[in-house]
């Protein structure tokens, strides 16, 4: 005797050896041998062999149409053998009655299992719905393929092009051209981005890179649209100044500048900040849109401003012009020391913007130790340096770090390379020049003293604060142990900064007896100090890749094969006159500051990654190592 039985989800035959009633002992064609409940024997036949009943059974539910055979059942719940014999219309073969129990189970959008060996018909909506769904599934899966085939084949599907960053960047696997990109990727072992590229979906490994920037933080795109135009602040009065502003030749958001008059046993020095928050306010258009970027993006060769440009062109200290100012006048006597200070809101007359590569050759430490030159600025430069070298002794604290360095990355994009558009210089520039020093301690003195004026006004701002090396944003005026003051209120960049616009409009409150914007323990100020802290943190680490991605591009343009380097930490090093740090699997273990030569094996520009081989030892340390390069340390030095 032989049984047909469900076991596991599955139909199994074999033959019994021994019958218990209520189980089975069954041998399988396999030769395995189970115990089988009674209640699970679906049938039971003396031919043909077990071995044969299951294959057979398939063969001839093959021929079965699933659309017939729902057309013939009845409405009520059947069993198989009773459909079987009307579907026949005769007893069954074992054979037969086993093919029809297979068809059944093998649909089962036509019919619905009611438990072992019973069925009932799906209902004609249920059934239509179902053959709708496999009918989608069936056409999703030919375009899949057709995609599939198409990317291997070097070719874009049009169904990509209004979908690239989404399959770039943020790929949503429940799409049909997810799964066919995935496909494809398998089939050649390429990447998504190198696949695409292949197909001619990207324009340039910097389009790449600044795209997954865009879709994350400006899926709108950078621009600013349709905006109202700044109202003129009207009525402040002029003041008796003639200020410069310092920068580097790239700047155009041109925040501070600075002023000198002299007065009976001392100066009144001014430092002048431009001031949008005289026309912007936290409800309008424009100042949603500084809350909504919270600040400038930088990046070689481009940037992302937190304001409009007319908004910019508006406020920024450019030469020539009377500009809507605060300003901060500090009282100093003929020793340096501050006899007092005052803050007024005004119009400033700017009459140059000097520039770091004018100024630097002719104002530096060796001009200054040996008599500085003739130049328009210079006495007024130097007054400030020497104010600045009191300031800073007074903090107990170096404005800027002496050790480190400042790349600056200048891109042509009227010329073009092997690897895309835009020729690349980069130039380094140590930090604690005289100029970074005279910049530095006058925005620390500005920011620290409008910080204290606001708390002790009672008003809500935002400071950044540091205690045991860790800093922070804060509403509260907490010391910042780095630079050495009891506060320290970011206020001196509000054409780039959200927190310094912030700051001004509680300022500007203060000056004019108005209500502040932000009220204390204001809800909008810690959601803008939350945002602007992870904002920020991401914008840097945006700026930091593109300049990796710089360096990588510099060298291929260059042709350079091989580099020097110094070791950082274990197989870790930093380029010579280059921000990149690499790791070189092949380098031995060595002391830190150790000089090694390194053979540039391969540079991947989409993945921004180098791949570099130790060549040999060049020279013992002899400095020390260039901190920042091993990661990214907290850095409020107020230069620009």
């Amino acid at each position: 005797m032989n049984v047909l039985f469900e076991e596991d989800g599955a139909f199994r035959a074999g033959t019994v050896l021994a019958d218990n009633n209520t189980s089975l002992q069954v041998e399988l064609a396999s030769g395995k041998r189970s115990k089988v409940k009674a209640a699970n024997v679906l049938l039971r036949f003396a031919e043909p062999a077990a071995a044969e009943l299951v294959e057979r059974a398939e063969a001839e539910a093959e021929s079965m149409d699933a659309d017939f055979l729902w057309e013939a059942c009845p409405e009520a719940e059947f069993d198989f053998s009773d459909f079987a014999r009307d579907y026949y219309g005769r007893a069954p073969s074992p054979v037969e009655a086993a093919a029809a129990l297979l068809r059944l189970h093998a649909a089962p959008i036509y019919f619905h299992r009611k438990g072992r060996g019973r069925f009932r018909k799906a209902p004609p909506e249920i059934l239509q719905a179902a053959l709708a769904g496999l009918e989608k599934k069936r056409q999703q899966t030919l375009a899949i393929e057709r995609m599939a085939e198409a990317l291997k084949a070097g070719q874009l599907p049009a169904e990509f092009p209004p979908l690239l960053g989404q399959l770039l960047y943020k790929p949503d696997r429940n799409r049909i051209e997810t799964k066919a990109l995935e496909a494809a990727c398998a089939d050649t072992g390429l990447s998504a981005p190198r696949l695409l590229e292949r197909c001619g979906a990207l324009t340039g490994s910097h389009d790449y890179h600044l795209g997954r920037f865009l879709y994350e933080y400006f899926p709108r795109g950078p621009g600013f649209g349709e905006i109202p135009q700044p109202a003129e602040p009207a009525g402040l009065p002029r003041a008796e100044v003639a200020a410069f502003s310092i920068d580097d030749a790239h700047t155009t958001e041109i925040d501070d500048a600075f002023s000198v008059t002299p007065r009976p046993g001392g100066w009144s020095i001014g430092i002048h900040i431009a001031a949008p928050g005289l026309a912007l306010h936290p409800g309008d258009e424009l100042g949603a849109i500084a809350r909504s970027r919270l600040s400038t993006v930088y990046m070689p060769g481009k940037k992302i401003t937190m304001l409009p440009d007319a908004v910019v062109q508006r406020f920024t200290l450019a030469a020539g012009r009377d500009c809507p100012a605060i300003s901060l006048y500090l009282e100093v006597a003929a020793d340096y020391s501050l006899v007092g200070h005052e803050t007024r809101i005004e119009r400033v007359p700017v009459v140059a913007n000097l520039r770091h590569h004018d100024i630097e050759p002719l104002f530096n430490e060796e001009t200054l130790a040996a008599g500085l030159p003739e130049f328009p600025f210079g006495a007024e430069l130097k007054l400030l340096w020497e104010l600045a070298t009191v300031l800073e002794a007074g903090r107990g604290k170096a404005s800027a770090q002496q050790n480190f360095s400042d790349f600056n990355f200048v891109v042509d994009w009227n010329q073009a390379t092997a690897a895309g558009p835009g020729r690349v210089a980069i130039s380094e520039r140590r930090r604690g020049s005289p100029l970074d020093k005279l910049v530095a301690e006058l925005m620390i003195a500005a920011n620290a003293t409008w910080g204290r004026e606001l708390a002790d006004a009672g008003i809500s701002a935002l400071y950044r604060a540091q205690s045991a090396g860790k800093v922070r944003m804060t509403t509260v005026a907490a010391p910042h142990e780095g630079l050495g003051v009891d506060c320290y209120a970011w206020s001196s960049s509000p054409l780039r900064r959200y927190v310094d616009l912030a700051n001004q409009w509680q300022l500007i409150a203060w000056l004019t007896g108005g209500e502040p914007p932000f009220a204390a323990h204001s809800a909008e100020l810690l959601a803008a100090l939350r945002d602007f802290e992870l904002t920020y943190a991401a914008y840097a680490e945006f700026q930091r890749g593109m300049e990796r991605y710089w360096c990588l591009r510099w060298l291929l343009q260059e042709n350079v094969k091989r580099i020097e380097a110094s070791v950082l930490r274990e197989n870790l090093v930093r380029a010579d006159g280059l921000p990149l740090v690499l790791r070189v699997p092949s380098l031995p273990a060595q002391e830190r500051g150790v000089r090694v030569l390194l053979e540039i094996e391969k540079i991947d520009l989409l993945e921004a990654e180098i791949r570099a081989r130790f060549v040999e030892i060049l020279a013992a340390p002899e400095v020390a190592v260039n901190a920042a390069s091993v990661s990214a340390l907290e850095d409020d030095s107020p230069t620009e």
